[in-house]
């Protein structure tokens, strides 16, 4: 019979398993999410994006742009971590999570 202290032994040897796995999707995710970023403010305009360390930023198209970027970069690295989860779990039968999140309260 199982004990929840095996479980929890057999968890953290999943996590450490899907650390490599994570770090690699994690780069590729970034690099991807840049290039989407870069193609997505192309469409909204022809220069570059403002960066915080640009001094004639405006205030409207710097905050456009960081949010912009935020949102890109969440819901692609988001996307490619889950995917990579997935992948993982279909190769090992383990999942490298939580099964769902905490209940709230």
């Amino acid at each position: 019979m199982s004990t929840s202290s095996d479980q929890a032994g057999g968890d953290a040897v999943v996590k450490v398993g899907f650390i490599p796995v994570g770090i690699v999707t994690g780069l590729i995710g970034g690099i991807v999410a840049r290039k989407a970023f870069e193609r997505v403010w192309a469409v909204i305009d022809d220069q570059d994006p403002p960066g915080p360390e640009h001094r004639q930023a405006r205030w409207p198209k710097l905050l456009a742009a960081l949010a912009l970027e935020g949102a890109v970069f969440r819901a692609i690295r988001g996307a490619v971590d889950h995917a990579s989860r997935r992948g993982f779990a279909r190769a090992t039968g383990l999942w490298p999570g939580e099964e769902r999140p905490e209940p709230q309260g």
